[in-house]
């Protein structure tokens, strides 16, 4: 499964609105998801011009759920400007 490939899953379409980034029913979070697919095709842009997307996710309880992209918590792979040491 490319999370990345042009048409949507069979799976994508009972997948329910989550309004946390996480799964709805088990509170897993999206790392855990069996299958995951993101809809590039139809980016909505949101009130300062940047684009999202929706996210779905096959969770391991069997639960299918989506989110926006700009709802996905921050990474902590990825370094963040008041981290840094500058003076």
């Amino acid at each position: 499964m490319d999370a990345f490939q042009p048409t949507p899953p069979d799976w994508t379409t009972d997948a329910i609105h989550a309004s946390e980034f996480c799964c709805p029913q088990c509170s897993a979070s999206s790392l855990e998801a069996q299958q995951v697919w993101i809809n590039r095709r139809s980016p909505v842009y949101s009130e300062n011009n940047r684009r999202k997307w929706q996210e779905f996710y096959r969770c391991q309880c069997g639960c299918v759920w989506w989110a926006w992209s700009s709802d996905r918590p921050p990474s902590n792979l990825v370094p963040h400007p008041e981290d840094s040491d500058v003076f």
